[in-house]
């Protein structure tokens, strides 16, 4: 999938894009052929880096409402030729979503176009979990037939079927089938047994029950690039690429490590300490990672200088393992290092390990760690802008130490951010930082695309200046589809405001 393009922050189409509440004002204010072209360029081209964890359907769905908008560009794209040969949920995924929240809504057109990319659109998967929570019972059982068929004839087809039923987010629809279709509800009966068949047949190599097993049994297999015979002179068979999808692969190793550190709880005893310390400081790959893991969970005195010495390493996969298990630790001890790694002044502030450092700070550091916090917050913004999977750590711990010098900083963060959760981040510590925060930012909040931070606002916003907050709190408590911790942030509020104009 390509990475989405996303327009400037102060255009329409950017604003809606990001789904910032800001996005939807200026939208009913635009000229509406403008805000419906913009609208479903956001629909019909997913522009979230990462839909897991970013909410947009319910934003677009009521700005679809607010417009009273056509659904032909979101037809047209649903029924295009890439459909014909290409799977790809994340195409259609968020379009029909929109549909299924429009559905809810009451729009009959929106209902009619799930039911017929149900039965003819290759995410139709997709489609029929958004029926099965707003289609009735009639509408469910005329599609059971088309669904069917999908699946071929024979044992394959029926092996098929009974893994799509075990895996329906929505068992609604085959519920209703299995009393009219024998072959569906053969395959609803078989796929407990088919479950409890595969976890029967698990098997594996275990280790043995000694420290130097479990140390030894990290390292078997293939270690990637770089194998267990590059360590001890002997030359490496050769395996062609590297497939990250290998469960042999580089990846093994960190997964059979966290094994291996698991087992070595049950098996170390005091007089092991030795070998484990010469493990994370010298053994191979597995056993490197097992006995390193293994001292930082047990918080060991060493476990902060075996640290710094993995992050210098030549292997970028122990550097990488390193700072990882750097974001395990607590303590005193550990935040005294990494005040120090933190530090431009004593330590490496720009290294991988002094951005670690600030990490571990901004998570469980103390208040007087904010303005390294801070400067690492500054920092990042200038070499990275407003994007990377570290930076919500970093504002969240602006938040979490209530530092006011970050207000400024995390303004541009709220602004800028292409996503929604870190938006909402970023709102979060706003309002534990920004004393304007009631009566600027929350306001606009009320219209985010982001569950919770629409929750954040109706809790902080200021119900009086501005005459849309008091009429938006209201809407949102009577708008059905809002979930229940936003409901019950708006009506606390609105009870607040009439107790208060008494």
């Amino acid at each position: 999938m390509f990475e989405p393009v996303i327009a400037p922050s102060a255009s329409l189409l950017g604003l809606l894009q990001r789904g910032r509440g800001d996005g939807q004002l200026h939208a009913l204010a635009a000229d509406r052929t403008e805000a419906i072209a913009a609208l479903e360029e956001c629909v019909t081209r997913d522009p979230r880096a990462d839909w897991q964890v970013e909410s947009r359907s319910l934003y677009y769905a009521r700005l679809y409402m607010e417009l009273e908008a056509p659904l032909d560009g979101i037809e047209d794209h649903l029924h295009s030729a890439e459909d014909l040969v290409s799977d790809d949920e994340n195409r259609t995924g968020l379009a029909l979503s929109v549909l299924g929240h429009l559905a809810a809504y009451g729009r009959r057109d929106a209902l009619l176009m799930l039911r017929e990319y149900t039965a003819t659109g290759a995410n139709w998967p997709w489609a029929l979990d958004e029926l099965a929570l707003r289609d009735d019972d009639r509408g469910l059982l005329l599609l059971g037939t088309a669904v069917l068929d999908r699946f071929a004839p024979g044992p394959e087809g029926d092996a098929e079927l009974r893994d799509f039923i075990r895996n329906a987010y929505e068992p609604r629809p085959w519920r209703l089938w299995a009393a009219y279709h024998p072959r569906v509800a053969a395959a609803s009966e078989q796929s407990p047994f088919d479950l409890w068949q595969r976890q029967l047949n698990r098997s594996g190599v275990t280790p043995g029950w000694s420290t130097a097993d479990v140390l030894a049994w990290a390292d078997q297999g293939d270690l990637g690039d770089l194998g267990a015979g590059a360590f001890l002179g002997r030359p490496e068979p050769d395996r062609g690429a590297a497939d990250p999808s290998d469960p042999a692969g580089p990846d093994a190793v960190d997964r059979r490590a966290a094994a291996a550190a698991r087992c070595l709880t049950a098996v170390v005893r005091p007089e092991d300490r030795p070998v484990l310390l010469e493990a994370a400081r010298d053994g191979l790959p597995g056993a490197r990672r097992a006995a390193l893991r293994y001292l930082v969970d047990r918080r060991d005195p060493a476990a902060a200088e075996l640290i710094e010495a993995a992050a210098a390493d030549v292997d970028d996969r122990m550097v990488r393992s390193a700072l990882e298990l750097l974001g395990r630790m607590r303590g005193p001890e550990v935040l005294a290092h990494a005040r120090r790694w933190a530090d431009p002044a004593t330590g490496g502030a720009d290294s991988a390990l002094g951005e670690a450092a600030v990490q571990l700070l901004a998570d469980a550091g103390e208040p007087a760690d904010a303005p390294l916090v801070v400067a690492g917050l500054r920092r990042w913004i200038s070499v990275r802008g407003v994007s990377g999977t570290g930076l919500g750590s970093l504002v969240d711990g602006a938040g979490r130490l209530a530092s006011a010098d970050a207000v400024p900083v995390l303004r541009h963060i709220y602004g800028e951010a292409a996503s929604s959760e870190l938006r909402g981040r970023a709102a979060r510590a706003l309002a534990a930082t920004d004393v304007h925060f009631p009566e600027g930012p929350a306001v606009e909040c009320l219209w985010d695309c982001e569950e919770s931070t629409r929750e954040l606002a109706a809790r902080h916003v200021a119900t009086t200046g501005d005459a849309r907050v008091l009429e938006r709190l209201r809407r949102l408590a009577a708008d059905p589809a809002e979930e229940a911790e936003v409901h019950a942030a708006v009506r606390g509020r609105l009870t607040a405001a009439r107790e208060f104009g008494r």
